[in-house]
């Protein structure tokens, strides 16, 4: 007895080495998958939010631009309250119940208000999310414009074989871009067996997105019929992108756009344990290139008179063009990685999980940038839609607003 006690205690000991030498062997990516848990944690979220490159895999983005172009300001002050269905709601007891971050309204390119909250300073890389979708559109209007992709109505598979057998499998470009794609990819955040949560594993863990998005197999509607929204979609756009160009998508985002519009610092990607950008959420950059981008948008796709994006692409990738969701009745539509409030020809919006947007009205000529930290943005059931109703209606108080007071001040 004596005797197999002392192998038990034995084989124990051992067992215990072996699990303290995989857990220092794997310390990092313990590390990683901790923070994904406790990223949007009440006392944590902010700063989170404000440094991701602590928390996961990341890769500099150098603009390579010597030149900074400076912001011309022409200040004004925000309105104390704003029509919400037919109620009137403070202004700053909206900013602060959604926990904004940071909110930037430039008026006939010019700084109209800027201003940061709970702590968070101008130069913090604030954290995407779905935002980063856009820039993707643009990053895909530069390479049709190219000749790179022949048309978007090939299958991504012509370019990316790898995803033959999956649920992408002869799936048209333009129906990915539409998030029409038809695969099935739960997005629920609040549920820890997910698509979305097994993703934000993937990336901890160190894994292969790639890999990930070649393994999905369930479809729930034939592509092109229905616009469900699946982050996956974005996903397997850059996919598409790398392998139509033969570039990274680091090198692609530097030299197509990144360098052109001069930023004020550098960018960065959450990346892959294999160095693949997270294409689809990953992007951390400053408020003021935020709304840099959204300039670029909202003039057509140019910069300083440059064409940066084909202009063609800009019109296109910014109208509802998708079909009709799966909730009748919804309040906005969808482009090509591009949000539209229903019915109207004047705006357009990027919109990330949590409150990251970036809000274009050409007709006011103006762009907003709010960044949040709004843990109450997916509450079970409406998926963000009511506080996204609601700060577009907000956002539009606020184009308003500027738009009337940046005349004024111009003609004084």
């Amino acid at each position: 007895m004596k005797k197999f006690l002392k192998i038990v205690g034995w084989a124990l000991l051992g067992l215990i080495v072996i699990v303290l030498v995989l857990g220092l062997f794997n310390k990092d990516k313990l590390v990683r998958l901790y923070a994904v848990i406790g990223l949007f944690k009440q006392e944590q979220i902010v700063n989170n939010f404000s440094s991701m490159n602590e928390k996961f895999l990341t890769r500099d983005l150098l603009s390579t631009s010597d030149v900074i172009v400076p912001w011309e300001e022409n200040l004004g002050t925000l309105p104390t309250e704003f029509n919400l269905y037919g109620e009137m709601v403070s202004v700053q007891e909206f900013l602060a119940q959604t926990q904004t971050t940071s909110l930037m309204i430039v008026a006939n390119n010019k700084i109209f208000f800027e201003d940061y909250y709970l702590g968070t300073e101008p130069d913090d890389r604030r954290i995407s999310w779905s935002v980063a979708k856009s820039f993707l559109s643009a990053m895909f209007g530069i390479a049709v414009g190219e000749g790179k992709i022949e048309s978007i109505d090939d299958p991504v598979t012509k370019y990316v074989p790898s995803l033959v057998g999956s649920a992408y499998d002869g799936v048209p470009i333009r129906h990915v871009l539409n998030m029409a794609s038809g695969v099935e990819f739960d997005e629920d955040y609040l549920d820890f067996n997910s698509d979305i949560n097994k993703m934000g594993r993937v990336l901890a863990l160190g894994n292969s997105m790639d890999e990930f998005a070649a393994n999905i197999e369930g479809t729930i509607a034939p592509s092109g019929t229905r616009h469900q929204y699946v982050s996956i979609d974005t996903h397997v756009l850059a996919m598409v992108l790398r392998a139509s160009t033969g570039k990274s998508w680091h090198e692609l985002f530097v030299e197509k756009l990144w360098a052109q519009i001069n930023p004020s610092y550098d960018a960065y990607y959450i990346t892959d344990g294999f160095g693949v950008a997270f294409a689809l959420g990953g992007l951390n950059v400053t408020t003021r290139d935020y709304a840099r981008f959204g300039l670029l948008f909202a003039n057509g796709g140019k910069w300083q008179g440059e064409q940066i994006i084909p202009a063609d692409w800009v019109a296109a990738s910014t109208v509802s063009s998708a079909p009709s969701p799966a909730n009748e009745g919804a309040r906005f539509g969808y482009g090509y990685q591009w949000w539209i409030p229903t019915g109207s020809t004047t705006e357009f919006f990027a919109v990330g999980i949590y409150g990251q947007y970036i809000y274009v009205n050409t007709a006011a000529d103006v762009v907003i940038v709010k960044t949040s930290a709004h843990r109450g943005f997916r509450e079970a059931g409406q998926s963000g839609n009511g506080f996204k109703h609601e700060t577009i209606e907000l956002f539009r108080a606020l184009a308003a607003h500027a738009g009337a007071n940046t005349t004024i001040a111009g003609n004084e």
